[in-house]
């Protein structure tokens, strides 16, 4: 008995080891994000390939960014209705709807995930473009109370300012980070490795800091009023875009939970940002705004939450649009 109890325990040990060696990659050993590779794989978020490589300083590419992050944070559209199953070429000119990325990039774009429509999936995504979709699919999962501060970026010159507001709620939630140099490095190409890593971050952060209602709570009324939009050029290819309400007292807040495009029409779907319960706030009516960057081919209009709104457009059909 003793020896077969032996030899039951060595097949087992070695079943372990045998076990460990199969399930990690051959060849993530040392690199920075080797445990979130791992972790991401036990997961099933990302699966071995042929050689049991995962390639982490290779380029990433559109393709599988989006996929990883659609699959990571479990972006779906089971709360949509369709008059017709949805293609991927209804959205994008150059993704094919046979191709394995295509359900990725159907639901990243009905989610406002903010991709162009002429993309090409098999082009290596910048760290800037990356942070902005991956933000972006966060932003789905709920709401999140991130600290007013502005991170200085050494290199910000270079980030293109479309991107800015989501590398900004990146580095503040810690999901990012700058180098020695306090540079973003934006226009750097993600590698597989990097890119796994921030979403691990990402999805770490969204389970751990949520926003759930009490139980037994009533979902309160919408608190914004008046709702309005006004355009700024920014440059040639991009406008600044604000958007104003008017919130009963200062506690109150706003957000941009998602923009979804479609056409030539961006909307913007706004949320309020309600008081702590443990302040008092004078109740007199208060300004609340936001700020974004929009592409200058897109029309930004608001999603219908708050009174109904009118078009007013400055004269030079760019200035301004306010929506009373």
């Amino acid at each position: 008995m003793r020896k077969t109890y032996l030899i039951s325990a060595i097949v087992m040990l070695l079943l372990v080891v045998v076990g460990q060696s199969v399930w990690a990659y051959s060849d993530t050993k040392g690199d920075p994000n080797e445990a979130k590779i791992t972790e991401l794989q036990k997961q099933g978020i990302v699966s071995s390939s042929k050689d049991d490589k995962f390639n982490p300083k290779d380029k990433l590419t559109y393709a599988a960014g989006i996929t990883l992050i659609v699959k990571g944070l479990g972006i779906n559209i089971d709360d949509k209705q369709f008059i017709k199953q949805p293609l991927a070429s209804d959205y994008f000119t150059r993704v094919k709807d046979n191709a394995w990325y295509a359900d990725a990039f159907i639901i990243a774009h009905l989610n406002g995930l903010d991709i162009p429509k002429d993309i090409d999936p098999s082009a290596p995504l910048t760290r800037e473009q990356y942070a902005h979709h991956l933000f972006r699919a966060m932003m789905t999962k709920g709401d999140f109370a991130f600290i007013e501060l502005f991170m200085l970026i050494h290199d910000e010159a270079d980030v293109t300012p479309v991107y800015m507001e989501s590398i900004q709620k990146l580095l503040i939630s810690k999901i990012v980070q700058l180098d020695s140099k306090q540079n973003f490095n934006p226009q750097a190409i993600m590698t597989r490795g990097e890119g796994a890593g921030w979403l691990h971050d990402a999805m770490r952060f969204v389970k751990e800091n949520i926003l759930k209602p009490e139980p037994g709570k009533d979902v309160q009324p919408f608190p914004l009023y008046d709702p309005a939009i006004t355009i700024e050029a920014v440059n040639e290819e991009v406008n600044k875009v604000t958007v104003t309400a008017q919130a009963p007292s200062p506690g109150y807040g706003m957000r941009i939970s998602s923009i979804t495009f479609e056409g030539d029409q961006a909307t913007l779907n706004i949320e309020p940002i309600y008081p702590q319960k443990d302040m008092m706030y004078p109740q007199v009516l208060t300004e609340v705004k936001i700020v974004t960057f929009i592409a200058k081919s897109y029309k930004p209009v608001l999603n219908e939450a708050g009174s109904s709104m009118n078009d007013t457009a400055s004269s030079d059909g760019s200035a301004a649009v306010n929506h009373e």
